[in-house]
C-alpha cells in the first residue's frame, strides 16, 4: 500500500488510529468507573474524553480518506475501505453516546451508553485487527531503507561515510 501521507516511508493513518482508539478505552473506564458508583466528575471526563477521541478520530479520517485515493484495486482496496467503514462506525457510536449526554446536566453515563460504549470498542478491535494487516501488507510491499539497502552490495566493495566538510 502506498500512501501520500508518510511518517519515514510508512503510512500515518494506521498509526493515528491508536490515538481515538486509546482515547475511547479511557472514556469507557470512566463511564464503567461512574456507573459502578464513582465520584461523578468521572462520567464528566468521560464524556470530555470521548469527545476529544471524536476530533482525534476525524483527523485519522481525513488522513484514511487521502490514503483511500490511491489505493489501487483489490485485496488491499477491500481491507483498507473495511478498516476505514469499522472505525467510522466505531466513532458513530461514540458520537452518538455524546449527543445524548450533551445536554444533559451531568454528563454521566448510564448503563445503556455504557454497553453501547463498549459494542464500539468491540468493534474498534477489529479495526485495529485489519490495521495491524494493512501494516503488515505494506511492510512486505517496500523496498528497504536505510542500511538495510546495503545488502546489495557485492562481497569485498567497500562503503564510503564522508565527514562534512569543515566551514
Amino acid at each position: 500500500m502506498q500512501s501520500r501521507l508518510r511518517v519515514q516511508g510508512h503510512p500515518i493513518q494506521p498509526m493515528l488510529v491508536t490515538f481515538p482508539f486509546g482515547l475511547f478505552v479511557c472514556a469507557a473506564v470512566f463511564d464503567l468507573a461512574d456507573v459502578a458508583g464513582g465520584p461523578a466528575f468521572l462520567g464528566e471526563v468521560g464524556y470530555w474524553t470521548a469527545v476529544a477521541a471524536l476530533v482525534a478520530a476525524g483527523l485519522t479520517t481525513v488522513a484514511g480518506l487521502v490514503d483511500l485515493w490511491d489505493v489501487r484495486a483489490g485485496r488491499t482496496s477491500r481491507t483498507v475501505l473495511t478498516f476505514n467503514l469499522v472505525n467510522a462506525v466505531m466513532a458513530g457510536l461514540f458520537l452518538l453516546s455524546c449527543l445524548i449526554r450533551a445536554n444533559a446536566p451531568q454528563r454521566g453515563a448510564n448503563g445503556a451508553l455504557l454497553a453501547a460504549e463498549l459494542v464500539a470498542l468491540a468493534v474498534g478491535a477489529v479495526g485495529v485487527a485489519l490495521g495491524a494487516r494493512l501494516m503488515q501488507q505494506f511492510d512486505r510491499a517496500t523496498e528497504p531503507t536505510g542500511f538495510e539497502t546495503f545488502g546489495d552490495v557485492p562481497p569485498g566493495s567497500t562503503v564510503e561515510i564522508a565527514r562534512p566538510r569543515p566551514f
